[in-house]
């Protein structure tokens, strides 16, 4: 468990709403039925109630609750925008640990997620400042435990470029090819330039391109890119082959 110090608080007074009388649930219920009432709120766009319900059952100790509502203020969805409100209450949650098996597991990796990505960047105008070593060390402890694939991917960006520690790009390498195997269309990207760097050419290019049918509308463009530029760099029989290669890798065909 990673031990987190920065403003770990109480979340700010906010106005109260009332539940709908007939809905059978009130500021009392247990907290699963609190967690229950805020998701079906939030559904159907009721996201003030959602907001009411969340916080009554974070303050009982549910961690999806406290979850939901971190994320919530980070997207400013419902609520007013608020990183810093988002950060204390991932850092709750991180700070808690999880149990084995816990069903909790998902809520308590987002959140360690959630908050190297805000170490990584840091939350201007506020004490919540930019920290690449505790980003790579919240990273590292998702990918090696969970085998969460985007820790992997972040984790191996950060060892490419030396952020937050030493360079290292046979580890990179290493974590990359993880991801990668998990279906993670960016690290399969740069595992795939990395290949095609060191000279492996057409396996290098085969999965710049089968990262192509796979990526995000965000992450299309970087990927395309890096794609095009070792296509322009290679020959026309190893751009054939790596055509080829790729479909099988779309097929699962190839490791």
């Amino acid at each position: 468990m990673l031990a987190f110090g920065l403003m770990i608080g109480l979340l700010p007074a906010q106005p109260c709403f009332s539940f709908d009388i007939n809905s059978g649930v009130s500021k009392e219920s247990g907290p699963f039925d609190l967690f229950k009432f805020g998701f079906k709120a939030y559904k159907n766009g009721q996201k003030q109630d959602a907001v009411e319900a969340y916080r009554y059952a974070a303050e009982k100790g549910h961690t999806g609750s406290r979850w939901a509502l971190a994320n919530m203020y980070a997207d400013g969805d419902g609520v007013a925008q608020n990183d810093l409100e988002a950060f204390k209450i991932y850092s709750e949650i991180a700070s808690q640990g999880v149990e084995p098996g816990s069903e909790d597991t998902g809520f308590f990796v987002n959140a360690l997620l959630a908050l190297a990505d805000y170490y990584r960047h840091g939350i201007p105008g506020t004490a919540v400042k930019t920290d690449l070593t505790q980003a790579r060390q919240i990273y590292f402890q998702v990918a090696s435990t969970f085998g969460v694939a985007e820790a992997q991917f972040q984790l191996a960006r950060m060892m490419m470029t030396g952020e937050g520690g030493s360079a290292n790009v046979q580890q990179a390498k290493k974590w990359l090819n993880q991801a990668r195997k998990a279906g993670h269309p960016g690290a399969m990207a740069i595992f795939g330039n990395v290949l095609f760097q060191e000279g492996q050419t057409v396996r290098g290019l085969a999965f710049l391109t089968a990262a192509l049918d796979r990526c995000s509308k965000r992450d299309c463009p970087w990927m395309e890119e890096m794609q095009e530029n070792a296509f322009a760099l290679s020959s026309e029989g190893d751009r054939r082959s790596a055509v080829a290669l790729a479909q099988q890798f779309a097929a699962g065909a190839t490791e």
